[in-house]
Formats: C-alpha cells, structure tokens, sequence
C-alpha cells in the first residue's frame, strides 16, 4: 500500500500542512435548474474568494427510492420524500457539468462536484482534480473503490458516521489505490444548530488521522459572520466546504443555511486576519519587533535622590524608572552598598560606571 500525503494539491494549490484554507463553495442545487444561475454562481464564488465550486451530480432514480421518507427540516423544506426532492434538481447531465466546468477555469476557479453513481465518476473524471464524497455513501464499498482506481485527491464527508466507519473507509480508499484523501468533520442537519455542530472533533480528527488532510463541512447558519468556519480553521480544518447561494431567502433545499458572496467576502476577510493573528514565531527566544519597547518601556534604576562622591548607596536612594537603558532592577541588590565615584543628580538612569567595586558585591 502506498504511503498516504498528509499535504496534496488540488489543481495548482497545496492543501493541508501549514497550506492556507482552502474553501469550497458547495453550490450543490442551488442554482434551481438554470443554466445561467449556475454560471453566474460560479462567476460570483470566485470574485469572492473561494477556491473552489462544487456541484452534485446525480439522478433521482438511481440515488433514491420512491419510498425514501424526508430527514430535513419540513418546516425550511416542506417535500415528503427524498426522491421527491431530488427529482427537482436532477435536470442537468454530463454535458451540462462539463460547461460549468469549462466556465469555472476561465472565472480562475476549480470545478468540483460530488458524483453520486458510477455514470458521473467516469464520465466527469476528465474534468475533476479531485473527487468529493458525501456523508451518506461513507459505506458504499463500490463506489469508494471505483473513485480510489482515479489516483486524484479524494475529500470524505463523515457526517453522521462512527470511528470505525470513518476507519474502515479510509482504508478502502488506501487499499484502492488512493493516496491523497482528506476527511471533513460534518454534521448531518439541515440546518445543523451551532450546540451541534461539534466542533472539538476537527481535533480528534487530527490525532487520530495524523496522515490525513483534515477539514470541515458546515452546515449551521450564518451567524456572527459564520464563527464557526474560523473556529473549525483554528482547531485544524485546512479545508472548509459550506453551501452558496446568490440569495440565502430564497425558499427550500439549501438557501436559507448558506453563504452568500458578501459572507465569503467578509470571512475571508476575517481568515486573513486570523492567520496574520496566529503566524508563528519562536517569540520566547526573538523579540526582533519589539526592540524599541524592550528599551524604552522597560525600567532603569535611577538616582532617587542627589548622590554624592564618595557615599555608599542605600535602597532608599534608588528607585526603578523608564526607560530601559540604564542597569537593569534586577541588578537592585548588587547596587546597594556600592560606593558613588562622582556626583549623581536625582533622575539620573544609572549605570556600572560611576560605582566603585560594584562587581565583588555578591
């Protein structure tokens, strides 16, 4: 078995490692059938500042039965059955993702999408540098194995499954010939309430995966300029999916618990100045930036009264006073007992020069 990277590009960019986010802007359905809104959607998540668009490629009749009940919340999205729902969003074919492909390369953003059967794992892969698996098909073996013989750079969703199911997974993947993958922490409801979302888990996640990529599929609403996407970068998510949309009231399906292009704007915003925040320096042995504080914020002892030649120096005759260019206050009780060799002005910053003998006092 080959050894497995815990850092891989997508595209032209490196993921994982000390790598910056890399955000995926899950367009899945939202684009409601339309040609046009997708491209649109594609335009406006690369002004914004995501790296990636993905999409979700699959047909009703092959993903669902006609007896599979509704899990989402009814009262955002009122359809009984999932194979109700995605019959309304399984318009556009190969053909179709292949335009949006094309498009998003020249908006100078990477084409993604989730492929749901064996059809759109062939026939997509020419246009796809990685392949994104959802939550739901973390057990579905065949599918795992026929995207692992793809050799590219595979992102597992892992809502709602155990240790044991993310392990075994994994190691299908491995054993397939996969050996780029990424897991995502994701919990799976629509929308996910922020006392849900779990977060703590990116870091096990690390622990135990440590030759993985690891990120975060969010699905809680956008509250306090999305928290929680910066939250789920500190803990150790290197790549962030979460849903986009051109209008979050829009009704039903993913709208009302996604980002819109002003959100990824400001979060990116906020991720730069998070990672400016946290870039790493060894400060406890440099303090390169901070010389001019070192020198004119720290103290000095300093005469704290006039001194005269020949007098031995008491502790109330010294005192500690910016700035920090004289004998250091840690030095206080070699001072004490030293005798003057001149005249000393009160204020006066001190140093080992005008004391006789200083260095035998111990």
């Amino acid at each position: 078995m080959e050894k497995v990277l815990s850092k891989f590009k997508i595209g032209k960019k490196w993921i994982g490692g000390g790598e910056p986010l890399y955000f995926i802007a899950e367009a899945g359905v939202n684009y409601e059938n339309d040609i046009d809104v997708a491209y649109k959607m594609i335009k406006e998540a690369a002004k914004s500042g995501a790296d990636a668009i993905k999409f979700q490629s699959y047909k009703a009749d092959s993903l669902a039965s006609k007896f599979s009940p509704a899990y989402w919340d009814r009262k955002r999205e009122p359809t009984k059955s999932q194979h109700e729902l995605f019959s309304k969003y399984d318009k556009f074919g190969v053909k179709e993702y292949k335009k949006l492909a094309s498009f998003a390369d020249k908006c100078g953003i990477t084409f993604l999408t989730t492929c749901f059967d064996e059809q759109f794992v062939n026939e997509l892969d020419e246009v796809l540098p990685a392949y994104k698996i959802a939550s739901a098909d973390i057990t579905h073996y065949p599918l795992l194995k026929l995207i692992a013989k793809k050799r590219k750079p595979v992102i597992l969703s892992t809502g709602a499954a155990n240790l044991g199911e993310m392990s075994e997974a994994v190691n299908i993947l491995k054993s397939s010939g996969c050996k780029e993958i990424a897991i995502l922490h994701c919990v799976l409801n629509y929308p996910c309430p922020p006392e849900k979302a779990n977060l703590l888990t990116i870091s096990r996640l690390k622990t135990i995966f440590p030759d993985l990529v690891i990120g975060y599929s969010d699905h809680v609403p956008p509250y306090y300029n999305n928290l929680q996407l910066s939250i789920a970068w500190m803990l150790g998510a290197r790549i962030i999916e979460k849903h986009f949309t051109l209008n979050k009231k829009l009704p039903g399906n993913d709208h009302y618990h996604a980002m819109d292009p002003k959100d990824i704007i400001e979060f990116r915003k906020q991720q730069e100045y998070l990672e400016k925040l946290l870039i790493y320096k060894d400060v406890l042995l440099h303090r390169e930036d901070e010389q001019a504080a070192i020198k004119y914020a720290r103290r000095s002892l300093v005469a704290n009264v006039e001194i005269k030649k020949g007098q031995t120096i008491r502790r109330d005759m010294i005192a500690a006073k910016r700035p920090g260019t004289g004998i250091e206050p840690k030095y206080l009780d070699l001072i004490i007992g030293a005798t003057a060799k001149k005249n000393i002005p009160q204020d006066t910053i001190l140093d080992w020069s005008i004391f006789i003998d200083y260095a035998n006092k111990t």
